[in-house]
C-alpha cells in the first residue's frame, strides 16, 4: 500500500453493539464486487479419537535399529520433500516383550502415516552406526574422506594431534579461517596439520553402550583470555549420561572478561543449560532422572557463588548468569563442585595444550576409539 494514497474514511465497519447477544456489524463493499453472504451453515469439524482408532491409546516411546521415513503428502496427494527420520530401538531385560512392543508401535504408526522400513540401522542422517554386543560405535568417516578428498590428502601422513598447543579441532579450524581473507604459509600449515589429524582418525568412533547408571554429569572449563591477539576466552564443556557422551561444545567468547571468576561462572551457566535440556528431554520420554547433576569445575569462586544467596555488586553484571544456575542448586536438580587443577578434568582437551600421551587418554576416556574387529594402527 503506498504511503501517497489519500483515504476519506466517513464510515466506520463497527458500530455501537445494542444487544448483547447477537454483535452487528456493517460492512461496506464495492459495487463491482458480488454481494458476499455469509454461509450459517457450515460446521466447523470437531476433532474426534475414536477408541478403537490405533493412536486412541498413544503407546510411549520406546527407548532408541530399525529406520524409518514418515512420507508427508501435500494436499493434492503429491510427495512433499520433507521426510520425518525415525529409529525404533527394541532393547532391554526382555527381549521378547520388548520386540513386541515395538511391533506394536511401529503397526499404530503404520496406520497413521505412510512408512517405510529400511531394515538394520547401518546409516542415519550422515552418521554411519555399527552394532556390536556392547552398543554402538558412531562415526563420520565417509564425511570426513570427502574433505580429505576435496584437499587431496586422502593418503597423506596422519599425526596424533591437531596442533602442537591445542588438542580441540573445532578452535584449531577456527583460528585457520580468521586469515582466510590473507593466508600465508603458516596458515597453510596449520590447515595441512588439522587434515593429517582427521586423516589419522577417520576409523574412530564415538561408543554408546547399554547404560548402568542414569548419573548426569558435566565438566566445564575455560581457557581465560587465551587468545594472545583479541585477549578473548575460550570455554568449553562435556556432559555424560552414564559413561555416555551425550554433547559437548567449545567455542570462543563474543566479549572480553575481566575476571576469571565471570567467565568460569558464564562456562557453569553454559553447561547448565545443556544439563537441563538433557534432563528435560529424558522428562518427556518417560525416563525422568531423580537424582542431581553434578558439574565439576576447576574455580572456587563458581561453586561459592552458586551456592551463596548473598549478591555482591562486583558480580551485577553476571547477575543472570548467577540466578539461573542458583535456582536450580537451590531446587535440588544440579549441585557444582570443586576439582583441582591438573590434568584430571577430561575437558581440558578443549582448553589446555596436552601432551601427546595424555591426549590420547584423555580420547579414549571420552568413547572415541576403534570399532572392535579394526587392526590397530599406531600413528
Amino acid at each position: 500500500m503506498s504511503r501517497h494514497m489519500r483515504f476519506n474514511e466517513d464510515v466506520f465497519p463497527f458500530r455501537t453493539v445494542t444487544s448483547t447477544t447477537t454483535p452487528t456489524h456493517d460492512f461496506l463493499l464495492p459495487p463491482l464486487l458480488p454481494n458476499v453472504q455469509p454461509n450459517n451453515n457450515i460446521r466447523t469439524p470437531q476433532p474426534t479419537v475414536q477408541q478403537e482408532h490405533p493412536l486412541a491409546n498413544p503407546l510411549p516411546i520406546p527407548h532408541p535399529l530399525y529406520p524409518a521415513h514418515l512420507h508427508k503428502f501435500h494436499a493434492d496427494g503429491s510427495l512433499s520433500k520433507y521426510k520425518a527420520h525415525l529409529i525404533a530401538n527394541g532393547r532391554s531385560q526382555n527381549q521378547t516383550s520388548s520386540s513386541a512392543f515395538l511391533r506394536r508401535v511401529i503397526v499404530s504408526l503404520h496406520g497413521e502415516f505412510a512408512m517405510t522400513n529400511l531394515g538394520s540401522l547401518n546409516y542415519f542422517l550422515g552418521i554411519s552406526a555399527q552394532r556390536s554386543s556392547v552398543g554402538f560405535y558412531l562415526s563420520q568417516s565417509t564425511y570426513a574422506l570427502e574433505i580429505l578428498k576435496r584437499a587431496h590428502m586422502q593418503k597423506c601422513n596422519p599425526c596424533r594431534t591437531p596442533i602442537d598447543t591445542r588438542s580441540k579441532l573445532g578452535v584449531d579450524v577456527q583460528q585457520v579461517c580468521f586469515y582466510m581473507h590473507d593466508p600465508r604459509e603458516p596458515h597453510l600449515a596449520a590447515l595441512k596439520r588439522i587434515l593429517r589429524h582427521l586423516r589419522g582418525t577417520i576409523d574412530h568412533c564415538l561408543r554408546l553402550h547399554v547404560l548402568s547408571t542414569s548419573q548426569l554429569t558435566g565438566y566445564t572449563n575455560v581457557d581465560w583470555a587465551g587468545f594472545s591477539v583479541t585477549r578473548r576466552s575460550t570455554s568449553g564443556y562435556y556432559v555424560f549420561l552414564g559413561d555416555n557422551l551425550l554433547s559437548w561444545s567449545a567455542k570462543q567468547h563474543v566479549t572480553l572478561s575481566r575476571s576469571s571468576a565471570e567467565v568460569e561462572y558464564r562456562g557453569v551457566a553454559n553447561v547448565v543449560v545443556g544439563t537441563v535440556w538433557v534432563r528435560n528431554l529424558l522428562h518427556d520420554l518417560h525416563a525422568p532422572l531423580f537424582i542431581a547433576t553434578f558439574v565439576y569445575c576447576d574455580n572456587v569462586s563458581v561453586v561459592y557463588l552458586s551456592t551463596n544467596p548473598v549478591q555482591h555488586q562486583r558480580t551485577k553484571h553476571i547477575e543472570i548468569h548467577i540466578h539461573f544456575v542458583r535456582d536450580f542448586v537451590a531446587s535440588g536438580q544440579v549441585r557444582v563442585f570443586y576439582v583441582p587443577c591438573g590434568f584430571s578434568m577430561l575437558i581440558y582437551l578443549f582448553t589446555k595444550g596436552l601432551p601427546s600421551a595424555l591426549f590420547l587418554e584423555f580420547r579414549f576416556s571420552l568413547n572415541v576409539r576403534r570399532p572392535p574387529g579394526q587392526s590397530v594402527r599406531m600413528y
